[in-house]
Formats: structure tokens, sequence, C-alpha cells
């Protein structure tokens, strides 16, 4: 396998969730934004904005809502959101009308932007010895994060940023064999779930390691647990949201 400093660097990504208390230095915080910036982006139409939190009421308010203690604490808070609200003033302006942007493969096009920023600043802020964890428990309710934001219709918030410097050096995270992950052509649907009991027995190995005090079942456990079982909760309202919002409406 091809080795340097970025592969490297993205071999190594680990989940931070304990910051130190030492700011990011506005150099490095300019440097994070113009690096999200520069994302690739579908069509070229730029659909996400950056919010940045400094107010401690709402970061307090966005910690309850993701339910996670270090939310809003040491470091930046960023909230990424899907923006389709900015090309439609511009068609608005331009005499034209909205055209496509209530389309869901509009929206799509936008979380595809959005999600790639979010990995870039990630990728940046770890070549800089920073550490991330990316929030997607920032839907946990979507519409009071809409409401905290003061976000117009036509956008979206989709993932939350913690960026700062690490205060702990958790052990890797093993990943699923690539066999798994990877078809040549043709995806592969003949899958045995007793091929995963080596990856299974590493990943319990991990857990164990992390915190022998507290029991976490293997991969597959985890995928059948209650977790992924039905139930109601506020994000099976994001649909409703996003048509609330004017997206997907098609």
């Amino acid at each position: 396998m091809t080795q340097n400093f970025t592969i490297d660097t993205q071999l190594q990504h680990r989940t931070i969730r304990e910051f130190a208390p030492v700011k990011v230095t506005p150099a490095q915080l300019e440097t994070l934004l113009q690096v999200a910036r520069h994302t690739s982006t579908s069509m070229f139409m730029q659909q996400f904005t950056i919010m940045q939190i400094t107010d401690d009421q709402k970061k307090a308010a966005i910690r309850k809502i993701s339910t996670q203690d270090y939310v809003g604490g040491n470091g930046e808070l960023l909230i990424f959101v899907v923006d389709l609200y900015r090309n439609q003033q511009i068609r608005k302006q331009m005499q034209a009308d909205d055209g496509r942007l209530h389309q869901t493969d509009v929206f799509i096009q936008g979380v595809e932007d959005t999600v790639l920023a979010v990995q870039n600043v990630v990728n940046a802020a770890e070549s800089m010895q920073l550490g991330a964890v990316i929030l997607g428990s920032i839907v946990n309710d979507a519409q009071k994060m809409i409401e905290l934001l003061g976000l117009p219709q036509m956008t979206f918030p989709l993932l939350g940023l913690q960026v700062g410097q690490p205060a702990q050096k958790p052990q890797l995270k093993p990943r699923l064999p690539l066999p798994f992950t990877l078809f040549e052509n043709t995806y592969q649907t003949a899958f045995d779930v007793h091929a995963l009991a080596p990856y299974d027995e590493v990943v319990q190995t991990y857990y164990d390691l992390r915190d022998t005090n507290r029991r976490i079942d293997s991969f597959t456990k985890q995928v059948a647990s209650a977790k992924m079982d039905q139930r109601d909760t506020k994000r099976n309202q994001i649909l409703e949201i996003l048509h609330k919002q004017q997206l997907c409406l098609a």
C-alpha cells in the first residue's frame, strides 16, 4: 500500500470527544474554513453554509439536542447546513423561478456538498494535529435546530463538527474488512453473517480494552440490537421537516 503523510494521517483517524482547554487559533480556524470553501461541489452550486456557534446559550441548547456532554465545550463548534436558500435568492433576484430547487435530487446534491466539506475539514484539522468529532446528533431534533439557528426555508442542518486540541488518544476503531465493502462490477448479494465472526472478535476486543467496565457487543450484535429497531423518535419527523422547509417536494 502506498504511504505518505496525508494517507498516514487519514489511516490514523480517531474520533475525539475530549478536548483540551486550548482555543483553536484564528489562523487555524481560517485555514479550516478555507479548506471547506475549496471542497468539491456538485455542478458548482456550492450548496452548503457553515454556522460558527460562539453563543454559550446556543451551545447549551445544541448540547441538549445532541444529548452529548462534550458538545459546545472546549474547541470550536461548527454546524454545517445544506443551503439551497442562497441559490433560490440568486434565481429570484435574477428574475428566474425556483426551477428544480425543490426536487429531491437537488437536495441530495446539497447533502453531498455538505458532507464532503465536513470530511475535508476533518482531514485538514487532523493534519494540523487537531482532533474532531462529527455530530450527526444535531438532527435528534431538527426542527429545534432550525429554530435555534434561525434557518430559513430551503435549508437544513445536517452535521455538526467540534474541532479542538485533543485531550485523549483513543485506540483505532477496527473497520469492516475490505472484502465486505468492495465488489467488482456487480454487487454480491450472497452474504453469510457468520463470515464476520473474526471481525466481531476484533471489535469485541477493542471495546473490552477501551472500557472494561462497560460491556459493548460485537459489530453484528450492535446492528441487530435495539438501537436499530423501529421506534418513535423525533428523527422520524425529518421528512416532514424537509417538506416544511420546502425541500424534497418531488
